[in-house]
């Protein structure tokens, strides 16, 4: 196996965890508290998913050609509250996940060097990847942030937990 066929399966593996780690602390919260937010200009739950999904879908979708940045992409309104229901939050969250790992899947190792547009800036297809590990990876967090902060004292833990101290 080549180095470009592991790294697109890890990548993928990467991907999934991810995926896997937003909805564990989405699990954790109810619908209601999709759009709380820790501030005014902070984003909410029902936010971030409109971002991922968002970007997902129109960067990963044909990715090969033309600008990776759709025209049709409407990236700051993934920044405003659009009343979904959870429902059509979590559809719009699979489409997301299922565009990108099956491009990936698709995606033959040697084509891990050709040149993508981003915002008219070109890079190769593995800086591509990384970049929106990095950038999933990110809002990720802040999911995991933003339902513990809504969950306060009733958070599960999605990492490994902290010792107990022993007191005796």
């Amino acid at each position: 196996m080549d180095l470009g066929t592991v790294f697109l399966q890890q990548a993928i593996q990467l991907l999934q965890a991810q995926k896997k780690k937003g909805e564990d602390a989405l699990n954790q919260i109810t619908e209601d508290e999709l759009t709380l937010r820790t501030h005014e200009d902070g984003n909410s739950m029902a936010i971030l998913i409109q971002h991922l999904a968002g970007n997902m879908k129109t960067r990963w979708a044909d990715f090969l050609e033309g600008d990776m940045e759709k025209p049709s992409r409407d990236r700051d309104g993934e920044f405003e509250e659009q009343a979904l229901s959870q429902a059509a939050l979590m559809h719009a969250w699979e489409q997301g996940w299922n565009t990108i790992i099956t491009t990936l899947q698709s995606l033959p190792s040697d084509q891990l060097l050709a040149t993508v547009t981003l915002r008219g800036e070109p890079r190769t297809v593995l800086l591509a990847i990384q970049n929106e590990l990095t950038h999933y990876s990110y809002h990720i967090g802040q999911m995991v942030a933003l339902a513990r902060w809504i969950r306060g004292s009733q958070w599960k833990n999605l990492s490994i937990p902290k010792k107990e101290v022993n007191t005796g």
